[in-house]
């Protein structure tokens, strides 16, 4: 309780650092802001083309089986591959000024949860306008999905980012990490395709659960499994946690290393 209410103390630091990132994200781009909703749209048409044009894939209206995994998707990779550096990037104000060190983690995730939202706008605007359509009972258990995804990629940012500051190579391996699991979640494919003997190791990935219930909501139009979004949701209290955990134990030491 005593970091909730010393991190509210800060919550204008956080609003601050959170809107710097969000302004200098695309800062000196000609398009600027636009790429929020561009990115999502050329990996969109760059894996359509991909898996259901050359790879024949057969699930019905792929591009939108396949959209409304990605933009969550994205946002997770970058908590992962980009949030390791959010304390590292920081340096100077970790020596110089004192702050709970969870603002820097807290304030990069933050931007980045603002941003997949943005592009949310362009998963509806999709759905809406090619006739797809939503479930609007379905779509009250978004805010869960969202609010779990938000919690668990906290919890990797916190994690990683404690570590990089001790092991600056993470900064390049976790980038491939990002890229591995891509494949090993039903991002571009069904999760009906994994064999029932790989379910257990399957289902050991956080995100896997995570998945199902966004496109449970927006592409199969039902409320997710209580199973699944159970799982998800203890997922994403677990890996906050144990994030949070390692990161009180090792920011005694960021000023010295950084």
């Amino acid at each position: 309780m005593s970091l909730f209410k010393n991190l509210f103390k800060y919550r204008q630091m956080i609003a601050g650092l959170v809107h710097r990132e969000i302004r200098g994200r695309y800062k000196g781009s000609v398009l600027g802001f636009l790429w929020t909703f561009l990115n999502p749209l050329l990996q969109l048409g760059v894996y359509t083309l991909l898996f259901s044009v050359i790879l024949n894939s057969e699930v019905e209206r792929y591009y939108i089986f396949l959209f409304v995994a990605l933009v969550p998707w994205m946002f997770f990779s970058s908590c992962l591959s980009a949030g390791c550096n959010s304390i590292v990037s920081s340096g100077t104000m970790v020596k110089k000024i004192y702050f709970p060190r969870e603002v820097l983690p807290i304030s990069f995730v933050v931007s980045a949860f603002v941003n997949m939202l943005y592009s949310f706008i362009v998963v509806f605007a999709v759905l809406v306008f090619s006739g797809f359509g939503v479930n609007p009972v379905a779509l009250l258990y978004l805010p869960v999905v969202f609010a779990v995804e938000f919690l668990l990629c906290l919890g990797v940012t916190l994690l990683f980012s404690a570590l990089t500051v001790y092991v600056r190579d993470l900064e390049h391996i976790l980038g491939i990490l990002a890229l591995l699991f891509q494949f090993l979640t039903p991002v571009m494919y069904s999760s009906s395709r994994i064999p029932e003997e790989y379910k257990g190791i399957f289902n050991m990935n956080p995100m896997a659960s995570v998945i199902e219930c966004y496109r449970s909501i927006l592409y199969y139009k039902a409320v997710p499994e209580l199973s699944t979004l159970g799982l998800a949701v203890c997922s994403g209290i677990v890996v906050l946690i144990f994030g949070e955990f390692v990161f009180s134990r090792l920011q005694k030491g960021f000023a010295e290393e950084l």
